[in-house]
């Protein structure tokens, strides 16, 4: 009881508005003021400001000030990372007085392209078997920290070694080298040399793909420079575009494939050297709705399973 008591009437100056602490929290995460206020949705005016309350508030310099250039001082830093997990807190809180579920709701992180095609269309069957849960969806392309994201599960492609989670395994995946019939030159393609000789396209997320393509058809190594490409979609536009050859999910080029829009390079779909996975936070392995969705994706996961086109 003495704790509460103290926690509400202490100084309002110990208690910074929520807006001052989200532009602090983002600019100590994202590295500047002008990414902070792009992700705020402000100006970088206004995002300066912020932090100027801020340090008029508590009576403490946050920031330092080179021209034109902003960066946050040691003890701005570390008071950003303390007050990042109690925004993530007030964040779930707030979802959750927003979208009410007697079963709670679960905070998903998903590949655009994978969770699109692969997960959302079986949701379907999960929502008719626990109506009592919710599932929120939101994109995320690279791994991150669930200490300072709103997620309570994530599902990504790699080995399996996220660090600090546990995790389900879903299913593996084929790619394919593919291009705008267009670039094919005469004669077409008789050998994995003959591939890296056209202009290459990359993803970021599988920084080796050609390389494990190359090792997979015991081809040498070989210089793989190329334009990247942060989403499968923009990927496939740019193959069907003819700026070069792309590896892509076997799944996702059939249709393209059938109707001739896209060609096969060389050779047949080979797997990659990672996965599809659900992962979680450790601290969260026995969370009741983490335990139902998970085991209900168990199911889902099955290699043998087409994917949906």
């Amino acid at each position: 009881m003495h704790e509460e008591t103290s926690y509400i009437s202490s100084p309002r100056r110990f208690l910074p508005s929520i807006a001052a602490l989200r532009a602090l929290e983002a600019v100590d995460r994202l590295g500047s003021a002008t990414t902070a206020a792009a992700e705020l949705s402000l100006t970088q005016g206004a995002v300066s400001r912020q932090l100027q309350a801020l340090e008029a508030q508590m009576d403490v310099s946050l920031v330092a000030r080179d021209g034109r250039a902003l960066s946050l001082t040691a003890p701005a830093r570390a008071y950003a990372a303390e007050i990042r997990t109690a925004l993530q807190t007030i964040t779930q809180a707030s979802l959750r007085l927003q979208v009410p579920s007697r079963g709670g709701a679960l905070n998903l992180a998903i590949l655009p392209t994978f969770g699109m095609r692969w997960l959302v269309p079986r949701l379907g069957d999960f929502t008719r078997r626990h109506p009592e849960v919710t599932i929120n969806l939101t994109t995320r392309l690279e791994p991150f920290s669930f200490a300072s994201e709103p997620f309570d599960a994530a599902i990504f492609f790699g080995n399996g070694d996220w660090a600090g989670t546990g995790a389900l395994r879903l299913r593996s995946e084929t790619v394919l080298p593919v291009c705008a019939p267009s670039l094919l030159p005469p004669g077409g393609v008789t050998e994995p040399a003959d591939v890296m000789r056209l202009p290459l396209l990359h993803i970021r997320s599988r920084p080796k793909a050609w390389e494990e393509w190359l090792a997979a058809h015991s081809a040498p190594p070989h210089a793989t420079a190329g334009t990247v490409f942060d989403q499968f979609s923009a990927l496939t536009e740019a193959a069907l575009h003819g700026l070069g050859v792309a590896l892509l999910p076997a799944y996702l080029v059939e249709q393209d494939l059938a109707a001739g829009r896209l060609v096969a390079v060389y050779g047949a779909p080979t797997e990659s050297a990672g996965a599809y996975w659900l992962v979680w936070p450790e601290t969260k392995a026995d969370d009741p709705t983490l335990r139902v969705f998970r085991d209900w994706l168990s199911v889902q996961a099955e290699d043998e399973d087409p994917l949906p086109r």
